[in-house]
């Protein structure tokens, strides 16, 4: 792995999108969050992707109350946050977005904490 694709970076969540990401950084990043999959916006699932049972929807309001609960709503969709400065780890790229594995202001791993709202999968599944 290279010394970019490991970079360590802050983010101060300003909005989010879907239960995966992208969520918007103050900084300028948007990040595709790693480990996990939810479903899209229109409802589908990526080809090759675990499909969770939750709604896209149920999966971006867990995740936007994870991130300090809703503040109100861009034009394009996307729900502002206030959450404070995440501590981040870029893991690669996909869709123009950083894909990365966040730690919470009050210690926890992102990634877990949106496993356990039951809204998003594990991706890639264990043994891939």
């Amino acid at each position: 792995m290279s010394l970019f694709a490991a970079a360590a970076f802050l983010c101060t969540p300003i909005s989010v999108y879907d239960g995966d990401g992208p969520v918007h950084c103050k900084e300028g990043e948007k990040i595709r969050i790693a480990g996990i999959a939810a479903r899209e916006m229109d409802g589908t699932c990526r080809p090759g992707h675990p499909c969770p049972r939750a709604s896209a929807t149920q999966a971006r309001d867990a995740l936007v109350n994870v991130l300090g609960g809703p503040r109100g709503r861009w034009r394009t969709g996307h729900v502002v946050v206030r959450y404070p400065t995440m501590k981040c780890e870029r893991i690669g790229q996909s869709y123009g977005r950083v894909v990365a594995s966040c730690t919470l202001a009050d210690g926890r791993d992102l990634r877990r904490v949106m496993l356990g709202t039951g809204t998003v999968l594990p991706w890639p599944p264990k043994g891939s």
